[in-house]
């Protein structure tokens, strides 16, 4: 199987899958004002329903990984697709704030596709390349995240149309990319099927992670940054809303500011690929923490939309250049008989980041919402200091 094919094919489904989930977090302060959730309950709710989108995909994460590698990794994603039209489906047609729990939940059997894509990438791209072509893929996710809140305050606010149609929308862009894998792509097979018992394997995989020091380290790191940032990711809606003075014009602020952020992080995603190449993948990735923090907090004191979605810009850089370094880390430096299991849970730290981090966010709001923000910046430069201390 050609590269440059798995790449565009698995490139648009991270894409709109992100586009997605993006107005999913984007618009949750709408969405729960349209369910009929009361105002004043909505800051703490905003934070609980993030991290209830992962709360279900934390048992599987480990199988969906085993699934793929013993029996079709195109199965495994066409599933998050199939699921994620389910789910984007639910949120359109829910009335009540029950139904629209119900819906996010469902968001646990979609996830556990990212680290196949990155697993079968690893196994087509070569060597030499690996770097920029991780980091080109990484920008698909962040121009989902940049088209969803904007196509979303164009339909809203523009056309005059309701939220349900922004989701309706999405819900059949992801049953297109089912469609697209099945047919546009074959199977790709990891160099070492494995072999015995499911649960045996997946257990397998979880403690060859947390055996080995090289892992543990990057899945640390990982966890952190993610942690910091699912605490304030949740609330820059009720960010934009505070810095817009109100519900006029809301929906096009939270499109202009989480858009602009998503279309930076997407920029900026191959350009630090191949610095890292370079450079040296350790070095960039604590420089890339550092100044995501330090975004973090100046979003706080922006005084206008347009700062606000200046600072959040550079926040969503510095994220994509963090994600890329550790995915880069990851596929250079883990031995390659457990290469594969371990890109199958890259993305365990953000499932336990997306539970505890909004979380912490919905208790850490009744303070202000500054304090969130700033927590998770003060999060991110620790971390970066851990990184670039060590040799």
């Amino acid at each position: 199987m050609r590269w440059p094919i798995v790449l565009v094919v698995y490139g648009l489904t991270a894409f709109v899958e992100a586009l997605g989930v993006s107005q999913v977090f984007a618009f949750m302060p709408l969405e729960l004002r349209h369910v009929g959730l009361p105002e004043a309950d909505i800051p703490r709710w905003v934070g609980l329903f993030g991290a209830v989108i992962f709360l279900v995909g934390l048992p599987l994460v480990s199988l969906w990984g085993v699934w793929a590698d013993r029996y079709s990794r195109k199965a495994v994603i066409i599933r998050s697709a199939l699921v994620e039209a389910v789910v984007f489906g639910g949120v359109a047609a829910s009335a009540t704030p029950w139904q629209l729990a119900i819906s996010l939940l469902l968001v646990g059997f979609q996830l556990g596709n990212t680290g196949v894509m990155l697993a079968t990438l690893r196994d087509v791209v070569p060597r030499e390349r690996l770097g920029t072509i991780i980091a080109v893929f990484g920008i698909t996710g962040p121009i989902g995240f940049a088209a969803g809140p904007a196509l979303g305050g164009y339909l809203v606010d523009g056309l005059g149309a309701p939220l349900a149609t922004m989701y309706a929308i999405s819900a059949a862009l992801s049953l297109g990319t089912a469609l697209l894998i099945a047919v546009g792509i074959r199977e790709v097979r990891p160099a070492v099927v494995p072999q015995g018992r499911i649960l045996d394997l997946a257990y397998g995989a979880i403690r060859g992670i947390f055996t080995d020091p090289t892992t543990v380290r990057l899945f640390a790191i990982f966890g952190a940054s993610f942690l910091a940032r699912q605490m304030t990711a949740p609330y820059l809606p009720l960010l934009v809303e505070r810095t817009n003075g109100g519900l006029a014009g809301l929906a096009g602020a939270i499109g202009l500011v989480v858009g602009t952020a998503g279309l930076v992080g997407a920029a900026a995603s191959p350009v630090v690929g191949a610095v890292g190449d370079r450079v040296g993948f350790r070095r960039v990735l604590g420089f890339a923490l550092a100044g995501g923090g330090a975004a973090l907090v100046l979003m706080t004191f922006a005084p206008s939309i347009a700062t606000l979605a200046l600072a959040a810009a550079t926040s969503a850089a510095f994220a994509a250049a963090t994600s890329a370094m550790i995915f880069s880390l990851l596929a250079t430096q883990v031995p390659a008989e457990r290469r594969s299991a371990t890109l199958n849970l890259v993305y365990l730290p953000l499932y336990l980041g997306g539970i505890a981090g909004p979380a912490i966010g919905s208790a850490v709001v009744s303070a202000s919402l500054s304090a969130v923000f700033i927590m998770g910046g003060v999060m991110l430069v620790a971390v970066a200091g851990v990184v670039l201390r060590r040799r």
